[in-house]
């Protein structure tokens, strides 16, 4: 909020599939950037607003999707950006802990985080904001945060999200092993039921996320069906959690409605060992022979 709400230098710039914490921030000024059929930034549309906008206006482009994990093109659309004298806002909340980020090599001129996505305290966030940049501070008070955000700190949350961070860093190592247990996941799933989509397969993701539909079962039956044989999954946004809908990321991509309907987000940790893939898979598949034989059954009835 602090880094998009009321931008007064000009309009605002945001991808269609940002989370909803940041278009909801963003003002009434708002230009949409659509996404192509893999997910990412269509770069050659964000070119074409970036020229439209004038000098001072704002781009917003998340690190990567919360609900596919793709990776968007964050590096390209700051230098689009910065050609025309725009300011770049990164939302990395879903890649901390999960890649490599570094603001010189993003040419991000303020980047987002948040603790709680890397296993620290909830509530507490940070805004990294380029030497030079001045922000209107949205809380007013006294000198706190460099005079950016009146209040006492929270000083144990702070330090409990410096806790988080090193061991974030530590785990980046664990990237390529569990990567690997995703595609395990989903090779296993294709071969089951070939019908099922894997969202954003053909692009780079984050190494711990996959997005998988399950043809002929809305997601919502999904997530109550797996809640009940002990695995978690989710729907949509998770912070939206408890309220399972349409997608507006899934929708942005153009996806047919009946795929956008049956897809769930299933995320893996450093925690995450092999018996865990195999009892997903064997309630997965337990669910969409259950869902197929039922289908099955009303056509033979139909007939």
């Amino acid at each position: 909020n602090l880094a998009l709400s009321g931008w007064e230098k000009g309009r605002t710039l945001a991808s269609s599939i940002e989370n909803p914490s940041v278009l909801s921030a963003t003002g009434e000024d708002l230009s949409i950037i659509p996404v192509d059929g893999n997910g990412q930034v269509d770069l050659n549309a964000a070119a074409e607003l970036i020229e439209a906008a004038k000098p001072g206006a704002l781009i917003s482009v998340m690190l990567a999707n919360n609900e596919t994990g793709i990776v968007q093109p964050v590096a390209r659309v700051a230098e689009m950006a910065h050609a025309q004298g725009l300011t770049v806002h990164c939302d990395a909340v879903q890649a901390a802990g999960k890649m490599p980020i570094r603001m010189d090599s993003l040419g991000a001129d303020l980047l987002t985080l948040s603790a709680h996505k890397i296993g620290g305290p909830q509530g507490v966030g940070a805004l990294i904001v380029r030497d030079g940049l001045e922000l209107e501070p949205l809380l007013r008070g006294g000198g706190q945060e460099r005079g950016r955000r009146g209040g006492t700190e929270n000083v144990p949350g702070i330090a409990g999200f410096g806790v988080a961070a090193a061991e974030a860093v530590r785990e980046l190592d664990e990237g390529p092993r569990i990567a690997g247990q995703r595609d395990q996941l989903e090779q296993r799933i294709r071969e089951f039921a070939p019908a099922a989509s894997i969202i954003g397969s053909a692009v780079e993701r984050l190494p711990n996320t996959s997005c998988l539909t399950m043809p002929g079962v809305d997601s919502e039956v999904q997530v109550m069906s797996f809640d009940l044989a002990g695995v978690l999954v989710g729907a949509g946004s998770a912070c939206s959690s408890g309220k399972v809908g349409s997608s507006h990321v899934l929708e942005a991509m153009d996806l047919a409605p009946d795929i956008a309907r049956s897809a769930i987000r299933v995320s893996l940790g450093a925690g995450t060992k092999d018996d865990d893939i195999d009892r997903f898979v064997e309630v997965w598949m337990h669910l969409y022979g259950r869902a197929a034989e039922t289908s099955s059954h009303q056509r033979a009835a139909a007939l």
